[in-house]
């Protein structure tokens, strides 16, 4: 029997997450069963890679992908029971995956039409758009989310932080989020982040370069060094994770068309660092 792209699956400790202890299960489960990686994607429907990905834990297990895996392996209940573990999230299950994705990324590329991208906002801000997304929400859930989103932005900190190219629409600088005070702040944190961090691009689409390829809703595009790139988009209350080849690339040419549409990142700055005075301004 062979076990081919294993990747860094012998390498893992099963114990030190929910998601380490689902891809040791499903490497001990499918050896038993004498079957490569490719042989166990084939009957799940699944491919070769995402097989290697579940065992290296370098993505979260699916529901639906669990219950086949329990069926093809014979072990019940068994991986469907991790994998609601595994699957366990300070942020809305339908960007989860994407978030867990974002920690393996060589480069992210986003578009933010309305919004601040989450990466690359300041504590009140996220918290603002918390409370006002989840107006009858215990406080407690609030700060979870909160939580969850200043803990994701930490990953630009990392000395493997991936390559962070944003491209925010004019309307997301000017739409007063929390109140003047707390837009200035935010806008004064962008500003700093995209002029001192050198893994870090911000430019923005003017309202005179007319209607963007993506009018209103949330794209990144995550590119890996070991894997196919992928796509994430969202608007309100739901998202979707996109790896489908054809689509990808579909996103990237339209992401790449509003880039070179939007202001160079000099200009760009120049554009935050005034609209965040206009709201010290009476």
């Amino acid at each position: 029997m062979t076990t081919d792209h294993l990747g860094n699956a012998e390498n893992l400790d099963p114990y030190s997450s929910p998601k380490t202890f689902f891809g040791a299960e499903l490497r001990r489960l499918r050896e038993a069963a004498g079957l490569t990686q490719h042989q166990l994607g084939e009957r799940v429907f699944c491919s070769r890679d995402y097989i290697s990905r579940f065992e290296s834990a370098s993505r979260r297990p699916q529901p639906e992908v669990s219950r086949l895996l329990d069926e093809v392996l014979g072990s019940g209940e068994h991986l469907q029971r991790l994998c609601r573990l595994a699957r366990l999230s300070k942020h809305p299950d339908y960007f989860a995956d994407a978030a867990d994705l974002e920690k393996h990324a060589a480069t992210i590329g986003e578009y933010a039409p309305m919004l601040v991208p989450g990466l690359l906002q300041t504590e009140a801000y996220a918290r603002a758009l918390t409370r006002a997304a989840q107006l009858f929400a215990p406080e407690e859930a609030v700060e979870e989310r909160v939580t969850g989103r200043m803990e994701r932005k930490r990953l630009l900190d990392e000395p493997s932080a991936p390559e962070l190219w944003v491209v925010i629409h004019e309307a997301a600088l000017r739409i007063p989020v929390g109140g003047p005070g707390m837009m200035n702040e935010q806008l004064q944190d962008l500003r700093a982040v995209g002029h001192d961090h050198h893994r870090v691009v911000v430019q923005v689409l003017p309202f005179e370069a007319g209607a963007p390829a993506f009018l209103n809703g949330t794209v990144i595009q995550m590119t890996f060094a070991d894997a196919p790139p992928v796509t994430y988009t969202e608007s309100a209350y739901t998202g979707q994770l996109i790896d489908e080849p054809a689509l990808v690339a579909q996103y990237q040419k339209a992401y790449d068309l509003i880039r070179a549409a939007a202001l160079s990142p000099q200009a760009s700055l120049a554009l935050i660092e005034s609209v965040a005075k206009d709201y010290t301004t009476p």
